[in-house]
């Protein structure tokens, strides 16, 4: 397997082992915002799920093909509507989303062939290749972690946590 490719699923699978482990958590814990006036761990896990989901249906099947990309999702509503699910679902049912939706896009990974992870292609007017644009979802994932463990670490929590 390309090193590429084994890096984006080897992160993957991090990712749901980090998430899994937060079940360990408690509610207060778990409804606890990453900073003041700032989304809650829920909201940050929660609203990773359906940009996964958007990348999996929107962007993966078109960016080696002819067909134009499907225009992306209002970020802001997106967003809003994800954290609102977050909020009104259980701790296990946001886990369990995440944990699908990523299991999800990662399977959908393992059949792109190694020449495609750097092949050129173009989003709008910028040009990348298939491991920067998912190195920057990793990157992004990872922001998203830490600030997620600095906070449980400052209420406790850490102990229970797996590593990224």
């Amino acid at each position: 397997m390309c090193h590429d490719k084994n890096q984006i699923i080897l992160h993957y699978e991090k990712s749901i082992a980090f998430v899994e482990s937060l079940a360990n958590v408690t509610e207060e814990q778990w409804r606890t915002p990453i900073e003041a006036g700032k989304w809650t761990v829920a909201e940050v896990i929660g609203h990773l799920t359906p940009w996964d989901e958007f990348v999996l249906k929107q962007r993966l099947p078109f960016l080696f093909t002819e067909e134009s990309l499907p225009k992306g999702p209002a970020v802001e509503e997106m967003n809003a509507s994800a954290s609102y699910n977050s909020c009104v679902q259980s701790k296990e049912e946001t886990i369990a989303n995440f944990i699908n939706q990523r299991h999800q896009l990662m399977n959908a990974l393992y059949p792109i062939d190694d020449q495609q992870w750097q092949k050129s292609f173009k989003i709008g007017t910028s040009e990348l290749t298939l491991y920067g644009y998912f190195a920057s979802l990793v990157d992004h994932d990872l922001l998203h972690f830490s600030q997620i463990q600095k906070v449980l670490k400052n209420v406790g929590a850490i102990k229970w946590i797996s590593s990224i």
